[in-house]
């Protein structure tokens, strides 16, 4: 079967060969042009790292070249957020065929992997829907198929999230599975259809669960439309895609069971309508150009060009489509276009699950819908017809500019007038092409060279303006903000592994290049910004102070207190200024950045009573909630924190006023920060620190502050960071004056802010007591081993790992029940004496997925040899 699979390839690739070229590398072209324009090229000064690219994907794609080269294992990760399934991070972020690719390159020149991965990718979608285009509709000629490959691999939605570079694979199957659809209905085997879906849900489920649901829609369709002829298709179509998202399930089940059982919620339905929407979207956002965000407030992003648009009315207005199909595809267009406007259809395409910017993420399909539609109507272009094409170009004319002039001081305010201008000037060329092939001014091939080149310069325009709104949504970051640092950062993790001896401790950048430095640089970090994290442990860490609301997508280290960095294993920070923490000293140095060590600092475990699982938690006291945890676990009763009211002794460009415990702070000149000194005293052996807490996190968003003694300090986002800025330890009693620096929102409220001492007498009893009693977790890979003496009166290990039931515990090679305190942190009880401790993850699921994935594709096998049409012909 294979040798027969490969001889239909070959010959399919002699045949088509030219073609086939063309449609790959004219958008390869076009996107490196465009890229050129903005500055972006292999070793360019500006990288192409917009949005969530510099802060995650270049980082998790880094991560993904250490699995790569044996430095990680693919299943489990200790680098971030404490410790994650890696395995359902790969399913969102890393899936599919073209992440492997990154093995060609270091970590240190990510920015320029990312750069060939987005145009292969972009490439690859337009060779895919070139394959689709000429199979499904043979009648067109090359030079159509190939501009409508051209504009779909270049279309809006595609260019505007370009730099959420996990999403582009969906782009390359979606044609393709529709192809699989067209085969099935010619009588021709299922393999297409399997192998595609396969490699979608694989490559992306969320995508994959959006693609599903279309083409399952479509399917109907074509199902209605043929249904007399082909009465019993829908049993291969059901065999396959059942087969096809049962043998996914190797990514999908260990995936589905991590989000389930971490925390994960769906979005409740609170309104009826999407917001920011409105009545002109649709043609608003089908001219050449036009980019508002996607950010927040954005309108769906449909535009695949103007050609396409008027193709797709044309094909209703001919007999190329069936009454059924006419009313199929209309019913597909109109769900779609409810979905951008009903809330809880826009949720239904999301899977339930309300996307943080990035919106409505299924408007590609409506894409696609045009795209097809406008293939059935250039089927049914001739001579006789080309008047009629030409009506309905006027038309779009009349609509555009009816919606210009009625909208143009309006609510589009993102829209100027070089977009129409140049909408108008591709509908008067189209229509020009249209009215000389109906005056046979020029024969047809002349026409479809012209309008594949329109086409291309249209879809090039209109890329022009995406990536230009990417530079002025996002920006383009620099390379030497990813580049420049590693040099320093590199040496002084290796260093910290040294300095270690095996065992495994956390270390934290105070000033990291983004969150997400511990996945590239390879050292096991606090922080994390990810829609893949362990939700039960992030909000354990929220309630002890670490910066991890609502949902958790971040999860910050900054602005904690040193009880914290002590118990969570954190031993070593990386600074470019001195750390003044008490128990931390420089160890080592490399450019500007310094390596500091936490003497106090426990390892990832603690041999204990179980007395802290009988802690009463209190809510919105995470010091109180820090001060039990730490005495339960050291059987103490320390008091560690107390708390003054500093003075305010100098304002500048500020007007402070407080009232019921709420301190305003008021800009005189809001283009300017506000400086406020501040004075208090801080009595002998403390570790100091200004508490800021905003009254309404949403009102302080993009508001940063810094504490420092005299100048200098680190800048933290008040809403990102958490809330305790250090002053410094102090030795004897101290009158000391600070400075608090605002920049940002022109008003910000914070909740009257004192300044909180931790008693470093009472804090180093604790920690000397924990660290008698440490368990040094040495780890490689997904494992995590150790030899340990339980004394009387011990009863539990305690670990700052967090819990998942993918972690197996083994006592002297015994399993034994992995245990949670709160759902965050994995405990496990050990008996008296000497034991050996593994701890060991494989994530759940995982196991039924390979046998799924195996049974499945052997199923299919096995049914596709026996796959005869004419069973399913009446």
């Amino acid at each position: 079967m294979m040798q027969k699979l490969f001889h239909n390839v070959k010959h399919y690739l002699q045949q088509n060969k030219i073609p086939l070229l063309f449609a790959f590398f004219i958008p390869l072209i076009v996107m490196v042009g465009l890229y050129a324009s903005l500055g972006i090229y292999p070793g360019s000064s500006r990288s192409i790292l917009a949005s969530d690219a510099f802060s995650q994907f270049s980082n998790f794609h880094a991560s993904f070249n250490n699995v790569l080269k044996g430095d990680q294992s693919p299943f489990y990760t200790f680098n971030a957020g404490l410790g994650l399934n890696y395995y359902a991070l790969i399913s969102y972020y890393l899936g599919g065929l073209f992440t492997p690719l990154v093995v060609f390159f270091n970590n240190s020149h990510m920015p320029d992997a990312l750069y060939f991965l987005t145009l292969l990718k972009i490439a690859c979608a337009g060779l895919a829907c070139f394959v689709f285009v000429r199979e499904v509709f043979p009648k067109l000629r090359t030079t159509l198929q190939l501009g409508l490959s051209t504009t779909y691999s270049l279309m809006s939605f595609t260019l505007a999230q370009s730099e959420l570079i996990m999403w582009l694979d969906a782009f390359v199957y979606l044609p393709l599975v529709i192809l699989g659809i067209h085969r099935l209905f010619a009588g021709k085997k299922p393999t297409v259809l399997f192998v595609s879906y396969l490699l979608l849900f694989i490559s992306n489920y969320y995508f994959g669960f959006m693609i599903g649901l279309f083409s399952f829609f479509y399917f109907l369709i074509c199902y209605a439309n043929h249904w007399k002829e082909h009465k019993k298709i829908i049993i291969p179509y059901l065999i396959t895609a059942l087969l096809a998202g049962f043998a996914a399930m190797i990514m999908i089940l260990p995936m589905f069971l991590d989000l389930r059982n971490n925390g994960e919620t769906l979005t409740q339905i609170a309104k009826w309508k999407t917001d920011a929407t409105g009545i002109w979207d649709l043609i608003a956002k089908n001219m050449v150009g036009v980019y508002d965000t996607t950010k927040y407030n954005s309108i769906p992003f449909i535009y695949i060009g103007l050609l396409p648009l008027i193709f797709a009315v044309f094909a209703f207005f001919k007999k190329t489509l069936t009454i059924v199909q006419k009313v199929g595809f209309f019913l597909l267009g109109a769900l779609l276009v409810a979905s951008f406007y009903i809330e809880p259809l826009n949720l239904v395409w999301h899977g339930f699950h309300s996307p943080y910017m990035f919106l409505f993420r299924y408007s590609f399909l409506f894409s696609f819908l045009i795209l097809v539609l406008a293939a059935y109507g250039l089927e049914a272009w001739t001579k006789e017809n080309s008047f009629q094409v030409a009506g309905i170009s006027i038309a779009w004319i009349f609509i555009f500019s009816l919606f210009w002039f009625i909208h143009k001081n309006g609510t589009y305010v993102y829209i100027q007038p070089i977009q129409y201008y140049l909408t108008m000037i591709f509908l008067c060329f189209y229509t020009l092409f249209f009215i000389c092939y109906q005056r046979k001014i020029l024969p047809f091939h002349w026409i479809g060279f012209l309008t594949l080149f329109t086409m291309t310069v249209e879809a090039t325009t209109n890329g022009y303006f995406m990536l230009n709104g990417i530079l002025d949504d996002w920006n383009y970051a620099s390379r030497s903000l990813y580049t420049e640092p590693r040099k320093d950062i590199l040496p002084l993790v290796e260093k910290s592994k040294e300095l270690s001896h095996g065992v495994k401790y956390r270390l934290e950048d105070l000033d990291p290049i983004s969150v997400n430095d511990s996945f590239n640089f390879n050292y096991s970090g606090v922080g994390m910004f990810s829609s893949i994290r362990n939700r039960n442990s992030s909000s354990l860490m929220n309630q002890l102070g670490f910066r991890a609301r609502g949902t958790a997508l971040n999860a910050r280290y900054e602005n904690n207190t040193l009880l914290m960095d002590s118990l969570l294993g954190v031993r070593y920070n990386i600074s470019k200024s001195p750390v003044t923490k008490f128990g931390f000293k420089e160890v080592d140095k490399k450019g500007d950045y310094r390596l500091f060590e936490n003497q106090y600092a426990l390892p990832l475990g603690v041999k204990t009573s179980n007395a802290y699982q009988d802690i009463k938690w209190v809510d919105n006291d995470n010091l109180g909630d820090q001060k039990n945890l730490v005495n339960a676990l050291s059987g103490q009763n320390n008091i560690y924190y107390t708390s003054s009211r500093p003075k305010l002794v100098e304002e500048e460009n500020s007007i402070v006023r407080t009232e019921k415990g709420i301190a305003t702070f008021k800009a005189i000149d809001s283009s300017k920060p506000q400086n406020l000194i501040y004075e208090v005293f801080i009595p002998a052996w403390s570790q100091a620190y200004f508490s800021i807490f905003p009254e309404n996190f949403g009102a302080v968003s993009g508001t940063s502050a810094t504490v420092s003694k005299v100048g200098g300090g680190h800048k933290s986002d008040i809403k990102m960071t958490g809330q305790y800025y250090n002053l410094g330890y102090f030795d004897k009693n101290t009158k000391l004056r600070f400075r608090l620096t605002l920049e940002g929102k022109g008003e910000v409220k914070l909740v009257s802010p004192p300044v909180i001492n931790l008693n470093l007498k009472a804090y180093e009893k604790a920690f000397k007591t924990l660290k008698e009693n440490e368990v040094p977790f040495k780890v490689k890979g997904r494992k995590a081993e150790a030899t340990i003496t339980m004394e009387k009166g011990q009863t539990n290990v305690f670990t700052t790992i967090p819990f998942d039931k993918g972690w197996s515990v083994y006592v002297d090679d015994k399993k034994v029940e992995a245990q949670s305190f709160r759902d965050g942190f994995l405990t496990f009880s050990v008996p008296e004496g000497k034991h050996k401790i593994e701890l060991s993850f494989f994530p759940q699921g995982l196991k039924v997925g390979i046998v799924l994935f195996v049974l499945c594709t052997t199923a299919f096998f096995f049914y596709q040899r026996k796959y005869r049409k004419e069973r399913y012909l009446s």
